[in-house]
Order: C-alpha cells, then sequence, then structure tokens
C-alpha cells in the first residue's frame, strides 16, 4: 500500500496544526461558529445531533494493522470505545470533544491518516473495489490509478471550491464491487482490441434527493489521459454549476439537464484544451505510485484443499470466502452484521483484533467496503480454519454476506442531524425477524439498505429493498422501495406505496420475501423475480 513521503507527511503535519489553531480560536470565541463551519468541514468534522462527528478517510479503503490499532486506540480513548464503517469506505467517530479534534488529527498524521475532504465541497475520498489487487477476476489493480487521482485532486485550486461534492470510483472487474455508476464520475479499466488498457468513463451518477445512474460518455480513454478527462469534466461542471440551488448543485443534475450528449460534447471539447496543455501524469510518476502495490509475496505450491469437517467453517467457508488470483490463498470477507447490531460499527478491541489477524495472515493488510464491512484480501486457504475461530470468538465469524441481515444502514436520526427518522432500529429488527439461518439460505441473496433521510447515505436507492425514513407530521414513517442495484445491473429501486411506521415497515419486508418465495423460479435470486413480475404482485402482498 502507498506510503507517505517527507512531502505528504509535511502536508497532512500541517494541516494538522493549520486546524489546532482554527479550534483554539473558536473556543477563544475569536471566530463564530458560521466563519469555524468551513474550516471544521474541510478536515472531516461534522456538528451532529449530540456531539461532532469525526470521518477519517480510509483512500480506496485499503490500510493495515498500525493504523487499525490506531483506529481502535482513538475509539477507546477519545470516543466511546468503538468506530463506524460507512458506505464510502470511511470510518467515522459519533462522540468528538471539539477541543480534542486536534489531538485525534495528530495521532492519525502519525500513522498516515487524515480527514481532509471527507466532508465539504471537494473531491471526496476515492472508493474502489474492496478485493483489489486480489480479486480474481480483475484486469490489473486499480488502486495505483485512485492513489494517483488522489494526489493530484487534493489541495488542487481548481478542485477546492467546488459547487457541491464530487465522488469518483474506480474498478478493473467486469463484476461491480464498488457501486460505480451511482458515483459522480466512475472509471473501470478496461483493455481494447490492441489490449492497451483505458478507462470507460461514467458521469452524473449520485443518489440523494434526484438520484441519477451514471452515463457512459467514454468507451475507452488511453490511461495515460486520464487526468486531462478528469479536469475537463470537473471543468464543465464548475462553469455550468447552478450555485444558487444547493439542491441542484451536484454534477448529476448538470448532465441531466444538459443532456448527456451535450454534457459529452463540451467535456470532449475541454479534453481537447487540457491536452494541449500536457497536464497529465508522465508515466514515471504512475511507476512511482505503482510500486507501492506490488503483490506480497505467496507462496508457490501451495494447496487448494479446504478441510471441511466442521460443518460451521463450511457455511462461513461457503459464504465469507471469495477467491483469489492466487492459487492457495483466498479473500475473507468479516460480517460487521451481528443480528441485533448496528450496521458497520465495531468495538475498540475487535478492530485490534482484526489488526492481529491481518498481520498473521494477511500481509497486513485490510480492506473496508461500502457494504459496512472488512475483507483480508490476501489469506492462505491453510490458515482460514485458524482465522475462522478466531473471528468467532470475538463475534465476527458472521454468515450473511448479501443474505438479509447483511443490511446496510446510515447512523440514522440516532445520531444525524440530517435524518427525519431512525435506521438503526428498523435494521436491527429486520435483522432479528430473519435471524434464522436456514431461513436466510433459502431466501439467497438480498441487499437491503436503509436511509434516515432522503440524503439517501443508506444507499436506499440501491437496494434490491430500500427502505427510506421520512417525517411525517412529527412521526417517524418509512417508504418502501424495491428493484434497486448497485452492481454491474445497476437499477434504482420504485416505490411501493404508502409508507409505515416502525413495526409495520418490518412486516411489510416480510410480507415481500414470502412473495418473492412463492413466485420465484429455481436458481432466481430477489431480483431477478422482481424483474421478471414487475411491481404489482408485490404491492398486492404488502398492502393486501
Amino acid at each position: 500500500m502507498y506510503q507517505y513521503d517527507q512531502y505528504d507527511q509535511a502536508m497532512v503535519d500541517a494541516r494538522v496544526e493549520e486546524f489546532r489553531d482554527q479550534v483554539r480560536r473558536r473556543l477563544a470565541g475569536d471566530i463564530n461558529d458560521d466563519q469555524f463551519k468551513p474550516l471544521r468541514l474541510k478536515n472531516g468534522l461534522y456538528l451532529q445531533l449530540h456531539a461532532y462527528m469525526l470521518r477519517v478517510a480510509i483512500p480506496y479503503g485499503t490500510f493495515n494493522s498500525r493504523q487499525m490499532r490506531k483506529l481502535a486506540h482513538i475509539a477507546r480513548t477519545y470516543d466511546r470505545g468503538y468506530g463506524h464503517f460507512t458506505t464510502r469506505q470511511n470510518i467515522q467517530y459519533n462522540w468528538i470533544k471539539l477541543e480534542e479534534a486536534p489531538d485525534i488529527l495528530a495521532e492519525l498524521a502519525s500513522v498516515e491518516m487524515h480527514a481532509i475532504q471527507t466532508s465539504g465541497e471537494s473531491i471526496r475520498n476515492i472508493s474502489a473495489d474492496q478485493y483489489a489487487g486480489a480479486a480474481a477476476d480483475e484486469i490489473c489493480d486499480p488502486r495505483p490509478w485512485a492513489e494517483l487521482i488522489r494526489q493530484a485532486t487534493t489541495f488542487h485550486p481548481e478542485f477546492s471550491y467546488l459547487p457541491r461534492k464530487f465522488k469518483i470510483a474506480v474498478i478493473s472487474a467486469a463484476e461491480d464491487r464498488a457501486a460505480l455508476r451511482w458515483h459522480d464520475c466512475a472509471l473501470r479499466i478496461v483493455r481494447n482490441e490492441a489490449g492497451e488498457e483505458g478507462f470507460e468513463v461514467y458521469a452524473g451518477g449520485g443518489m440523494g434527493r434526484t438520484p441519477f445512474i451514471a452515463y457512459k460518455i467514454r468507451d475507452f480513454l488511453p490511461a495515460a489521459q486520464i487526468f486531462s478527462y478528469l479536469q475537463a469534466i470537473l471543468r464543465v461542471w464548475n462553469l455550468h454549476a447552478r450555485r444558487d440551488n444547493i439542491h441542484k448543485q451536484r454534477m448529476k443534475i448538470l448532465v441531466h439537464e444538459l443532456g448527456e450528449e451535450e454534457f459529452r460534447r463540451q467535456v470532449e471539447e475541454e479534453f481537447q484544451t487540457f491536452l494541449a496543455l500536457g497536464t497529465d501524469f508522465p508515466q514515471a510518476e504512475y511507476d512511482r505510485i505503482a510500486a507501492y502495490f506490488t503483490p506480497p509475496p505467496f507462496e508457490a505450491g501451495l494447496s487448494d484443499d479446504i478441510d471441511r469437517s466442521d460443518p460451521d467453517f463450511a457455511l462461513w467457508v461457503d459464504r465469507q470466502v471469495v477467491a483469489h488470483k492466487a492459487p492457495g490463498y483466498a479473500i475473507a470477507n468479516i460480517s460487521l452484521k451481528p443480528v441485533g447490531g448496528i450496521p458497520g460499527d465495531i468495538s475498540a478491541e475487535q478492530m485490534e483484533l482484526v489488526a492481529d489477524l491481518a498481520e498473521r495472515y494477511s500481509f497486513d493488510e485490510i480492506r473496508a467496503t461500502h457494504a459496512q464491512n472488512l475483507v483480508l484480501p490476501h489469506v492462505r486457504k491453510a490458515d482460514l480454519y485458524a482465522l475462522w475461530q478466531a473471528l468467532d470468538a470475538a463475534g465476527l465469524a458472521n454468515v450473511n454476506l448479501d443474505l438479509v441481515t447483511d443490511i446496510i444502514a446510515c447512523p440514522g436520526l440516532d445520531y444525524c442531524t440530517l435524518a427525519n427518522a431512525r435506521s438503526i432500529p428498523v435494521a436491527q429488527k429486520i435483522a432479528e425477524r430473519f435471524a434464522n439461518m436456514e431461513r436466510q439460505l433459502d431466501i439467497g441473496e438480498l441487499k437491503i439498505k436503509i436511509s434516515g433521510c432522503i440524503n439517501a447515505c443508506g444507499h436506499h436507492h440501491a437496494g434490491q429493498i430500500g427502505i427510506l425514513g421520512v417525517d411525517r407530521k412529527g412521526t417517524e414513517n418509512y417508504q418502501l422501495l424495491l428493484g434497486g442495484s448497485g452492481a454491474e445491473d445497476t437499477s434504482q429501486a420504485k416505490i411501493t406505496g404508502p409508507g409505515f411506521d416502525e413495526a409495520g415497515i418490518v412486516d411489510a419486508v416480510e410480507r415481500t420475501v414470502e412473495r418473492y418465495r412463492e413466485l420465484r423460479e429455481p436458481g432466481e435470486r430477489f431480483l431477478d423475480t422482481y424483474r421478471r413480475v414487475g411491481l404489482d404482485p408485490f404491492k398486492e402482498a404488502i398492502y393486501g
């Protein structure tokens, strides 16, 4: 993984001291809340319902045991003993004291981490496939490109005051494990007929109040021209974005209003200007970055056999372990969705255990996923049983990847000042309703995503079953949506009809699932059945 040089470290250290002075002035009353707000947001510090919340960047979801131990230390020292992994491969702390925020940033800087551009009108933490560098189906490791873009855009003056936030994802496999087309700009690494690597480019995606799925605006962009093309996209948006209405400032609105063809035409025109300026990365810079992402020293000649004599272990392997590119190795998914737990939450003690296991079994690499889980990407198959035993003892061997209890949920009204309804209790009650393992396995893949407000941090638009919490005359109300996808078969979920109270939405989900079990044909996922039969049979079951 990438390691800071003296310039990276100096920039992050300087930013900590700059923020320390800003906090000192705020606490002394030299600047007011309005003046302080843009300063704290540039350092990932939000003011939530009960306390400040700090969002820490984990670029492309990759980190190591030293960093995980520091995150555990921060959870124990400055929060209430836990952290919350988000839907954009970040981690959040919900109980931060303002006077301690600079010390936390200094702690993060000591392990090459920060919270820069995890909020505000900037290019946010760049996300990627959580299996990058390990996946058997990828063309190449996409993370060097993500890191290159991160370095080129952080603190870039053109991108310092964007109309709104801007989200980028990079993958290099046909299977989409990053919700690619739900991003403002999405890059999929492909090869052309000559075998050259380049990018499919998508633009204009995003969730929130007005959801759009990104359009493909380039079938193939030579890899060496990516920075010119990104600058062209951002230039068009910067030139024409609505800055008079916060609800219309995202790039997806501009793309929709200009139309796909006109947006593409303007980007291509600007692209020619940037090409002539020669601002793209030299090959040597890509090579410098890529050197940090060379594969670990995999052993040769390992067996692919796994002793499956323990049925509980075999069940975990079948659900939580996926194929690795190197013979004898596997990718192990760690669920942060225990039944009755809070999706994405992990205690300091569990963090330290995962750090130990990453060192012992996974070449010191950990990944955070956009589905609020963790991954150990490089585990010898011969070590899987020992790994599973250690995870099981710590309550981290849950078997539910992509099943009905693997629920994505935002913090909702329990923490968030923007939320209209609570998400966490709904997720907990649905998980408890479907806790039976045999029933979960019979239902098969079913992705439930819950947001506590229209901002869609819980990705409800992309849920095969989505739940949106709204405020109805002072009462929490939940709308049910069906048919969304954040995978390679991207689709937007549709609202089924009138909403429900908290107990009612759990019953509505169960009626939906049972109708699916009645209607499905052999081998069909919930989403397949929904697409084949349409919304009406489900509405009939939900509303009678």
